[in-house]
């Protein structure tokens, strides 16, 4: 063996030692490097080559977190518009509560015609008002009553979605239920007719005729403007020739002439009586008991559907907390399970730095040793 080594020692054409020495440090400095990189990142894989599962696993989990803060961002949004949906609707329902009370107070016989046309108009501009919110409640410049569902994506899955659907809310239509709170009423003389046609007699089969009303509107208040009457859309005609208007159409004061062709399909002649029933929308100025005692029963049904309306966004907003929670936990969980893969445990790095720069010392001192070994030949020489 020793004899070995001196032999080693005296052939200074390799320093075998030292290279060996050398390799250790070079292997020594490589190490800490590293570990300096990751204190400084304070990641453990700084690199793919580093740890190449652990770098796949991480850069996933990372685009879940992402994924996952993005949908709680989203579902604080949805929260907002649901809030204002709710606010829109809790306007329309103290209108509603408003209106309630007017009627109430008109359906009293101790008021007189005037107080009542009063209260009527007063009524009539708190509709107004309830159609205006339902049309001002927007977000993002959207209407938000449409009764048609606004989709939230409120996960990191492409099917993480949550449908909100918020009921359309105007004096036609209000809340869940589309009720009605326009005070509408048959018998109205709010238009007389001017002149009918003479009564047909007798129109052969394959046979028709053209039959023609003209009547003056009454409502000179109308929000419709000068309404243009087009056939069968807001009136309708029988067999008998008696039209009935749609009790929903405003009629500026004026005069409209409606045409109606009248055809005989059956096999025998029948006979065409043209009549003119007039039924329009009521005009509130001239609010009556019997009409608002007939209020108060609609107003009852409109309250009854906004609530359901104002329920639901409350239920969609008690989805979207639970969402909230179970979204932040997720996104806490799939950090933590990344941060074990990726990121450094600066204890652990430490530990082991304190480790490699002992070895780093005593690689430096074996290797100015290793060195220093081949002076000895030289003393082979004096």
């Amino acid at each position: 063996g020793g004899n070995h080594m001196f032999g080693d020692l005296t052939r200074v054409g390799a320093n075998f030692h030292a290279m060996e020495a050398w390799s250790n440090l070079k292997k020594v400095n490589g190490d800490i490097g590293q570990i300096q990189s990751r204190l400084s990142s304070g990641k453990r894989i700084n690199s793919a080559e580093d740890d190449t599962s652990g770098y796949a696993l991480s850069k996933h989990l990372e685009s879940r977190t992402r994924g996952l803060s993005q949908a709680l961002d989203n579902v604080g949004t949805a929260k907002n518009v649901l809030n204002i949906a709710e606010g829109g609707y809790q306007s329309q329902m103290s209108i509603l509560q408003t209106i309630k009370e007017k009627m109430t107070q008109a359906a009293d016989g101790s008021f007189s015609d005037a107080q009542r046309g009063a209260i009527g108009d007063q009524v009539e501009a708190l509709l107004k008002e309830f159609d205006d919110i339902s049309s001002d409640t927007k977000f993002n410049d959207n209407d938000l009553f449409t009764g048609s569902a606004t989709t939230f994506q409120v996960g990191e899955g492409s099917l993480d979605r949550l449908d909100v659907v918020f009921s359309t809310s105007t004096r036609n239509a209000v809340g869940e239920d589309n009720r009605n709170v326009d005070f509408d009423y048959n018998g109205s003389t709010a238009a007389t007719v001017v002149s009918n046609d003479p009564s047909i007699t007798d129109l052969g089969t394959g046979e028709s005729i053209t039959t023609t009303i003209t009547f003056k509107g009454g409502d000179a208040n109308s929000a419709n403007g000068g309404l243009t009457l087009v056939a069968g859309t807001h009136y309708s005609i029988d067999t008998n020739g008696v039209v009935t208007f749609d009790k929903n159409i405003d009629l500026e004061a004026g005069e409209y002439t409606i045409n109606h062709e009248y055809n005989n399909n059956a096999t025998t002649p029948v006979s065409v009586e043209l009549s003119s029933t007039v039924e329009l929308k009521a005009d509130l100025s001239s609010l009556t008991q019997a009409q608002a005692q007939s209020g108060i029963e609609k107003l009852d049904l409109a309250i009854k559907s906004l609530a359901k309306s104002i329920q639901s966004v409350g239920d969609y907003n008690a989805r979207l907390s639970s969402k909230e929670e179970s979204l932040s936990l997720a996104i806490s969980n799939t950090e933590a399970t990344r941060s074990r893969i990726e990121d450094a445990d600066f204890a652990k790095e430490q530990m082991s730095m304190m480790k490699l720069q002992i070895l780093q010392q005593t690689s430096v001192s074996s290797f100015s040793q290793a060195n220093s070994a081949p002076q000895v030949v030289m003393s082979l020489f004096r």
